[in-house]
């Protein structure tokens, strides 16, 4: 370029560079930008470098021709593409961004083909790429993968959206996120809650075979599968094997069913918080209005008498639920229960608002403090007299009960609950991860945090019940109805005993409110970026604000949480939890499976992971994806089904109108994957249905070898589909 011509330039005041779709760069736009570059880009093995949309992927590739060995490299947008040496005329600045020649074979550095206006014309190719990507890595989300290419401007409402893929600012964010998931209401409340329904140590010996056999290895393919496509459940699934995209949908309808009655939870232990600051806890007398004639305190060596209630089940039953008599009979409105409803999911909404970003800050506190709480509670139950007698039913096996479907099923339930497997919440965080992010460091991670906590809270819960059994001069198992109040009567009890009760209440509920809060905020989080992935240009043109979205969610959620709290709610809230998360778990884990490690395939798996993280999944994960997994998780739900008993609280029979509702919220989520899989394969293409089905069953992002926009099985003679044109 001439003086003359630089000069010309210098003198326009605004210069308006247009980058479509890019596939190659023409030759006469080569040679303009770049004289000297004989060829698009070249890559340190040699490769050409060749991207077909970057619109429709995320990923950029090195493959190394000869030998396939070498990984291929995912960088998303605003990446630096090549390794170059610092400073090279084809690599990188001082700043890490592409030279110029660089730009011109990726599209003048513009991933999602809008069109940049520079207000004032650089003078240097550091100046140029200072205004395309700014010099200090900002820990902001990065820029949305589909925008408008029609775009002039961004305009002024949609830069309120949030982008549709941020990434997390750092590794500790996602393990946060994983870690408080697993550490939630899944490990505090349901675990204790079915360990003691199934009979103590008879369920901790299905719980470690199922951990090992499925909940391990399905962690991992889970947060393969959601870093390796960028999506949630239903887009990851559609990607992956689009036959089986109701899985997907499975998912994230029972997560939905489930942030209903969880926030209800958090509703409980919000009002437990509030009325511990009372002078006296009211559930340590049975001096209080709510109060009965059987109303019986604990003494030592007193036999509880039959048809007798301790002071903090009454508290719970008759204060805080104030239940009827049956699902049959719904009574009024608990109003002090809705406004805590209301508080939870304004909690819930201010930290998802902002997307992972608000999120991820406030995981540091509502992860971390927990931790340090079940420890304080973990050394006290330990000294309480009786201990011992509650941690012997934890440890030691009934083994005639293993015989029993029970167990096995209540085991399966407590590991997905927990980890959050077939549930989306870990594909959901993991499609936030960078491309080349060590997910198995992550696995072993999670898994053995959970893992342990659920031991550590199994230890103090079944220390305190074992106090309570030997004040009350009985055996454990018959310390209480089993129900899902146990955590809200036991626990009470034994801080009522203790030095400054007030205190320790405090500290209790605010501890059990901060792991109930991260277990919402995963599962709501599922269901927003769902939404956000299957109707992203309708998101973007009816709410504009992203924030509009989070609201809408929790707003219609709690409209779903309302009969949960009125007189039968808890009959209502025992009917969901048993058909919705219990008896369907199973059979939606079992087709995951299948779609992945079946119809897309071990060896494509494999080959994907070995791309992020450079070594492929060892024998025990590819064993148990194709064998052992999904036959034990066929077998539990066969075992489900035969030894089916219909829900009951505590001597309560629900009716058969109520089974019946409950067999309509568990079809919500067991019909997706049939009647959608019937609904692709029409819509496929083909002439005759055996080819509809093998083209249902065809990954929609993957080339024959396996790898997605491989340079190698992309012709150099393909003809580009779009112009990159300069204005």
């Amino acid at each position: 370029m001439s003086k003359a011509d630089t000069s010309a330039e210098a003198a326009s005041p605004t210069v308006a560079v247009h980058v479509d779709q890019y596939n190659e760069p023409d030759e006469e736009h080569t040679k303009l930008l770049d004289p000297t570059s004989p060829t698009p880009t070249v890559t340190p093995s040699g490769q050409i470098r060749k991207v077909k949309s970057f619109t429709d992927t995320h990923r950029i590739r090195d493959v190394s021709a000869a030998s396939g060995a070498a990984s291929a490299r995912c960088l998303r947008p605003y990446e630096q593409v090549t390794p170059y040496p610092e400073g090279s005329e084809s690599g990188t600045n001082q700043y890490g961004a592409p030279s110029v020649r660089s730009l011109a074979s990726i599209g003048m550095g513009c991933t999602d083909g809008r069109k940049m206006v520079i207000r004032r014309v650089p003078t240097s190719p550091t100046e140029l790429f200072h205004l395309v990507r700014p010099p200090t890595p900002p820990d902001e989300d990065t820029a949305s993968h589909e925008s408008d290419c029609n775009e002039e401007e961004e305009d002024d409402e949609t830069v309120h959206l949030k982008p549709r893929r941020p990434f997390w600012a750092n590794k500790i964010q996602f393990v946060l996120a994983c870690v408080g998931y697993s550490v939630g209401l899944g490990n505090v409340w349901r675990f204790p809650y079915l360990c003691y329904k199934s009979g103590g140590g008879a369920f901790l010996i299905p719980y470690f075979i199922i951990l090992l056999v499925c909940g391990v290895p399905m962690l991992f393919m889970e947060l393969a599968v959601g870093q390796y496509t960028a999506h949630g459940p239903i887009g990851a699934l559609s990607q992956i094997c689009p036959l089986f995209k109701g899985a997907g949908l499975a998912s994230v309808m029972i997560s939905f069913l489930m942030s209903t009655y969880y926030a209800v939870i958090i509703a409980w232990a919000i009002y437990y918080f509030f009325t511990s600051f009372k002078s006296e806890v009211p559930w340590a007398s049975c001096s209080n209005r709510w109060n009965t004639a059987q109303c019986w305190v604990p003494f030592h060596n007193h036999t509880k008498p039959n048809g007798s209630q301790t002071p903090t089940e009454q508290f719970f039953e008759k204060k805080v639920l104030n239940m009827s008599d049956g699902i049959e009979f719904p009574g009024g409105m608990r109003w002090e229960l809705a406004a805590c409803l209301v508080c939870a999911w304004v909690l819930v909404y201010f930290a998802l608002w902002k997307s992972i970003k608000s999120s991820a800050k406030v995981r540091y506190i509502t992860t971390t403090l927990p931790f340090l709480l079940i420890i304080v509670f973990l050394g006290r139950s330990l000294t309480l007299d009786g201990a011992d007698k509650g941690l012997r039913f934890f440890f030691k096996p009934d083994w005639e009960l293993l015989k029993q479907s029970r167990p096995w099923v209540n085991a399966a339930s407590q590991i997905f609950n927990s980890i959050g497997i077939a549930f989306g919440s870990m594909i959901m965080f993991a499609s936030y991860n960078r491309f080349d992010n060590n997910f198995l460091h992550d696995t072993v991670a999670v898994s053995l945090v959970n893992a342990i906590t659920s031991l550590i809270v199994g230890i103090f819960t079944f220390a305190t019940i074992g106090n309570i059994a030997f004040e009350q001069n009985t055996g454990v198992k018959d310390v209480i109805a089993d129900s899902p109040g146990l955590l809200f009567v036991v626990y009470p009890q034994a801080i009522a005993k203790m030095p400054a009760p007030q205190l320790w209440a405090v500290l209790f509920f605010f501890m059990f409110l901060c792991l109930g809060l991260n277990s919402q905020f995963a599962i709501v989080e599922v269901v927003v970026t769902s939404i956000q992935d299957g109707f992203p240009d309708m998101i973007r043109k009816r709410l504009v604000y992203h924030e509009l979205l989070v609201l809408c969610v929790c707003m219609v959620s709690l409209i779903f949480g309302i009969p949960h709290i009125v007189r039968s709610g808890i009959y209502v809230f025992q009917l969901m939890d048993y058909y919705a998360a219990s008896l369907s778990i199973t059979y939606l884990a079992f087709f995951e499976v299948v779609a992945i490690a079946w119809f897309y395939g071990v060896g494509r798996l494999s080959r994907n992971i070995k791309q992020m993280t450079g070594r492929r999944p060892s024998l025990y994960f590819r064993f148990c994806w194709l064998v052992a997994s999904p036959a034990l998780l066929l077998a539990l739900w066969v075992a489900s089904l035969v030894d089916y008993t219909p829900p009951t609280y505590r001597q309560y029979q629900y009716p058969a109108w109520a089974q019946f509702l409950g067999w309509t919220i568990a079809s919500m989520s067991l019909l997706c994957i049939p009647v959608y899989a019937v609904v692709v394969i029409i819509r496929s293409p083909g002439n005759s249905w055996r080819e509809k089905l093998r083209n249902s069953i065809r990954p929609t992002f993957m080339c024959d070898c396996g790898v997605n926009g491989c340079d190698i099985c992309c012709s150099e003679s393909e003809p580009p589909d779009d112009k990159t044109t300069i204005n």
